[in-house]
Parts: structure tokens; C-alpha cells; sequence
């Protein structure tokens, strides 16, 4: 087997498999599983659904459209607020034995410094992403969308702690590699995309919108060039590493990422259909570096395309 090992900002990783924030309920999925979750946990790296401030009920019904090779969401990032966070559910994600990344989400430069360090005060918090691009909360940010709004972010968190700060990009703008450079220049230590795509579906009986929230985010396969493409023109832009995310959904799909740049993946939609996702792409992109003729994953890496 290829030594699929690698580093994220200093953090050691037994493989690059990580899962995209919301996409996998680690806690949810122990009370079903048991502890067979814990023996074989899919993710080198585990990133928690998204945390605010203050606890959120989520978009209203309906959540989910299914498209050709993809799916449209609107969940609107429900959840217990911060002190629920740290309270109830912190201590359950540090016993899966891997990295726990945070993924925190606010409404303003106050909001991300209070969660900022709220979480970075527990040591079972190995780095933070910053998700400065859901499509699905109608929060009025900007911050992902404009690269100095970006930056202006980070010169207002970077002070607060020293670990590592991951800021999650947004498909949704004409340049994500422009807001990618912000973010390295106001002190990110990684980025991480694709979010989702916006995107809407339409009530074939009732002749309205779906979802209760009018629109959502596209994810899966369809979104997979895309990310692809995006992927590439940050990572030639920036020189902190990339988390490569959509659509993939076996290990020569992660493989075309990290070709494209990315040093370490994640997976998504996929978990929705499969829990187990993240090991058949561990497993298959072992097999898919052997095939295309790298001797690790680190050789991958250091590979540019042509």
C-alpha cells in the first residue's frame, strides 16, 4: 500500500481523507453504528458541522432536491450555538481519534472573534475553519465574496490564537483565487473549497419553488469540473494548502484533486449515500496512485499538470 501520510498545517494526518463540514454526523452516526465508527472511522481528519454563535433552527422544510448527479441543499446550518457546542458535543468529537478541525460561521467580525475564541480555549481543537461562504443563511456576509472584506476578517482573527486558521471559500464569485490571496495575506493558514454551487428546484406539482428556504447549494458529481477547475486557479495562486472538496465520490476522483492542487481532500455528498465513503476513497485512491504510476501520496503532490 502507498504511504498515503501527510501533513495540514503542522498537522500530522495518517492520509488526506477529510469530510466536507455538515456532511457526516460523527455523534449521530456512533449511536447508530456503535463503536465500529470508532474502529474504522472514514476520515484522517474530522471538520464538525458548522458552528454559530447563538443556537439556529435551520432553513425551514423542504431541505433537500435530488438532481442528476448532485443534490441541492438547504439545511441553513441548525444547530445548539456555541456554549451547546462546547458543552455537549466537543468532548464526544475528540474521542474519534483523529484532528478535529471547528467550522465556525458568523455574521460579523465580533461574531467570528467570540467563536474564534470560545473553541480555540479547548485543546481538543486542533485548527478552525472559517466558512465565510454557505449559500444557505441569509446572513447578509460578504466576507467570502470580496477580497478585501476578506482580509480585513483576518487581520481581526489572526491575533487571537495560533492555530491554524483554514478559511472556506465560495464557489460563487467570478474570482475565488483573488479572495483566496486575501486570505493568505491576512494570515490563513490554509483554504478550503468548493462550497456548494447556488442553485434552486422547482415544485413540479404545486409550480413553486421546493425548497422552503427558495434556494439551496448544489453538490455531487455535477459540481465536480467545477471544483476541479477552481481548485487548480487557487492553488496556483496561493502558496499555503488547499483542502480540494466537490463531488468527490471514490479515489480516483480525490486523486484528480490532488493533482489539481490540493493537498489533502474532502468528502461530502457522498457520505450522505455511503457513511462509509471516506474509507472506499482511502482505499481506492491507494490503488488509484499505483494505476496513474506514483509511489506515494507525497509524489502526487509534488506532481504539476501539464
Amino acid at each position: 500500500m502507498a504511504d498515503l501520510s501527510t501533513t495540514l498545517c503542522g498537522i500530522d494526518l495518517k492520509g488526506p481523507v477529510l469530510n466536507g463540514s455538515g456532511t457526516f454526523d460523527a455523534i449521530a452516526a456512533r449511536k447508530v453504528f456503535g463503536d465500529e465508527v470508532v474502529r474504522e472511522f472514514p476520515f484522517d481528519c474530522y471538520v464538525s458541522k458548522t458552528i454559530t454563535l447563538h443556537p439556529r433552527p435551520g432553513n425551514p422544510p423542504h431541505r433537500l432536491w435530488e438532481t442528476p448527479s448532485g443534490m441541492i441543499n438547504s439545511i441553513g446550518l441548525p444547530g445548539p450555538g456555541l456554549e451547546g457546542f462546547l458543552e455537549r458535543d466537543l468532548d464526544e468529537l475528540a474521542r474519534f481519534g483523529v484532528p478535529l478541525v471547528v467550522s465556525v460561521m458568523a455574521d460579523s467580525a465580533d461574531g467570528f472573534a467570540a467563536l474564534l475564541e470560545g473553541v480555540v480555549s479547548r485543546p481538543e481543537v486542533a485548527a478552525v475553519e472559517l466558512n465565510v461562504s454557505c449559500p444557505n443563511v441569509h446572513s447578509g456576509l460578504i466576507v467570502g465574496e470580496q477580497p478585501e472584506e476578506t482580509e480585513k476578517l483576518m487581520g481581526r482573527l489572526r491575533p487571537l490564537t495560533d492555530r491554524p486558521l483554514i478559511v472556506k471559500l465560495t464557489p460563487n464569485v467570478a474570482g475565488p483565487e483573488a479572495v483566496a490571496r486575501a486570505a493568505e495575506a491576512g494570515g490563513a493558514d490554509a483554504v478550503s473549497l468548493i462550497n456548494t454551487i447556488k442553485a434552486a428546484a422547482i415544485d413540479p406539482d404545486r409550480n413553486r419553488t421546493w425548497l422552503g428556504a427558495g434556494t439551496g447549494g448544489l453538490s455531487g458529481p455535477a459540481v465536480r469540473p467545477v471544483a476541479l477547475s477552481q481548485v487548480r486557479a487557487v492553488a496556483a495562486a496561493v502558496s499555503v494548502p488547499v483542502i480540494g472538496m466537490g463531488g468527490i465520490t471514490d479515489g480516483e476522483s480525490a486523486l484528480d484533486f490532488v493533482l489539481a492542487g490540493a493537498r489533502v481532500i474532502a468528502v461530502g455528498t457522498e457520505n450522505f449515500r455511503d457513511p462509509k465513503a471516506g474509507i472506499r476513497v482511502r482505499e481506492g485512491l491507494d490503488r488509484a496512485l499505483e494505476r496513474r504510476g506514483f509511489a506515494s501520496l507525497a509524489e502526487a503532490q509534488a506532481s504539476t499538470l501539464s
